[in-house]
């Protein structure tokens, strides 16, 4: 479908999850695919989430769209009595009161960046540390006893950095990355000059301490990779360690738990990425096992020049990537992460509401695949 035929369709008042599958259609025509058999014998074990708050209002939308599974908006930035089993379970009971599951929670470990971080001694080894990774623990055994199995985390010092907006389709813009224009990208963080074994190191002594309270309690903790890709020595830090597909793979094995993994986000990593329409593939193929979840979102370019673009207009086939997921037998939620900003549209419902139609039109043409 080209761009004429969009703004033709956008101009007409269809809904855009309407708007969203008649472009899926467009690409499945676009995309060869293996021949259709028995229904009922190829459907993905994947499906439809999102992560954009769980107010009465978006749950009412997500019940509509049927979009049934969801990861929660985190209850605090510290441990207090709003991570109390009691109103976790509350919290969970309100959204399943929508028909919806509340698949996963994000504990206090964010993607802000070191200067605004939650609880910043795990990152820089401080003297809190011990007391901050038993605060994460108790999130984790509290989730558990309240009935929700799956956490969300980043470990980061330098946040999410990006460069600025770059126009995008129609009255739209995107988050930009250019290396080059990054105006922080010499200066130091918080943290000063860390060493890759140092980083890797706080790392480690997290993990140990934390996965096998998750082994107890049966909670998958999935980390989110570094947004985005950066190069060595980037603001004093000597390699940031989950910023390639490799160290995404050596975080995975530093200790080997069926719920120690990743919350996989496919932008990030295509953005980690010199080609990323091509590679893509092969990293989801490399982490079998170790995908927790899916921000399923697209990029324009790659390693250190990018732009957030809408789901279905990036450098990645989605529809492609959605068959790669379920060829390694990928059983969570794809959810829209990072949609563009749009004229009139300030909180970005209308870039999720797109998505998520894209999401399940996917998931429907793929399903119906052998």
């Amino acid at each position: 479908m080209d761009r004429r035929e969009f703004v033709r369709l956008a101009g007409s008042g269809m809904a855009a999850g309407a708007i969203a599958e008649t472009l899926v259609s467009a690409q499945v025509a676009r995309t060869a695919a293996p021949a259709r058999t028995n229904t009922a014998a190829s459907k993905v074990k994947f499906h439809v989430g999102t992560q954009h708050g769980d107010s009465d209002a978006i749950l009412k939308a997500m019940a509509a769209f049927g979009c049934n599974n969801i990861c929660g908006s985190m209850p605090s930035a510290k441990l207090d009595e709003k991570w109390s089993v009691e109103a976790l379970t509350k919290h969970r009971e309100r959204v399943e009161s929508y028909g919806i599951k509340l698949d996963m929670m994000p504990i206090t470990m964010t993607s802000a960046p070191i200067e605004r971080a939650q609880m910043p001694a795990i990152f820089l080894a401080g003297p809190d540390r011990d007391k901050n990774i038993d605060d994460i623990c108790t999130q984790i055994m509290n989730c558990a006893k309240a009935g929700i199995f799956q956490v969300k985390y980043n470990f980061t010092i330098i946040g999410i950095p990006r460069s600025g907006r770059a126009k995008g389709r129609g009255p739209s813009t995107y988050s930009e990355f250019i290396h080059e224009k990054d105006p922080n990208k010499d200066k130091p963080t918080l943290a000063g000059k860390v060493s890759a074994d140092e980083y890797w190191g706080r790392i480690t002594y997290f993990l140990e301490r934390v996965v096998p309270v998750a082994n107890e309690y049966k909670v998958k903790m999935g980390c989110h990779p570094q947004d985005p890709g950066v190069p060595r020595g980037y603001r004093g830090i000597e390699e940031v360690p989950l910023a390639t597909p490799a160290g995404l793979k050596r975080f995975v094995s530093i200790k080997e738990s069926p719920f120690h993994g990743l919350n996989f986000c496919q932008g990030t990593v295509s953005e980690q990425l010199e080609k990323p329409g091509e590679q893509i593939h092969d990293v989801i193929r490399s982490l079998k096992g170790k995908i927790f979840n899916v921000h399923f979102r697209n990029i324009d370019g790659g390693y250190l020049n990018f732009r957030e673009t809408f789901i279905d207009n990036g450098s990645v086939d989605m529809l492609q990537a959605a068959r790669t997921y379920k060829e390694i037998g990928y059983d969570g939620m794809l959810m829209p992460d990072h949609v563009p900003n749009v004229d009139g549209d300030p909180d970005h419902m209308q870039g999720f509401a797109f998505a998520i139609g894209y999401i399940k039109a996917i998931i429907a043409a793929v399903s119906a695949e052998a």
